[in-house]
């Protein structure tokens, strides 16, 4: 079905940011709700963004809400998350995951395809 590769982790200062890139293949992506996950050592894994198949619709969770921004482009194939004023708290593997459908839950269970993970941290 859909493959779903990121991109774009490494280390990082506090209060630095990063952008990852999660490059889709094999399916139309505009078709589809994206999100990203992200699980911390010891930690459940947790739906940090999603955004609706046209990216109208965004959704953040509690942490990261006002410093990471999710967007995408449908005609590349590719969904974004840029990380501001990170902070060690925010170290962990991220995930990019494809919906399936065009709309998102806001618990992150709607989701199918995932990526092999990108690991992100933040050093204080």
């Amino acid at each position: 079905q859909v493959q779903l590769v990121e991109s774009g982790g490494g280390l990082v200062q506090a209060g630095g940011t990063l952008r990852l890139s999660c490059a889709a293949s094999g399916r139309t992506l505009r078709n589809y709700a994206m999100g990203w996950f992200r699980q911390a050592p010891g930690k459940e894994r947790g739906l940090v963004a999603a955004i609706n198949w046209s990216g109208s619709s965004t959704y953040y969770g509690d942490s990261v809400e006002g410093r990471f921004t999710i967007s995408r482009d449908n005609a590349k194939n590719t969904v974004y998350l840029q990380m501001n004023n990170l902070n060690p708290e925010d170290t962990a593997v991220y995930y990019c995951a494809a919906g399936v459908g065009p709309f998102y839950r806001r618990d992150g269970a709607s989701f199918a395809s995932w990526g092999q993970g990108t690991q992100v941290t933040v050093s204080s």
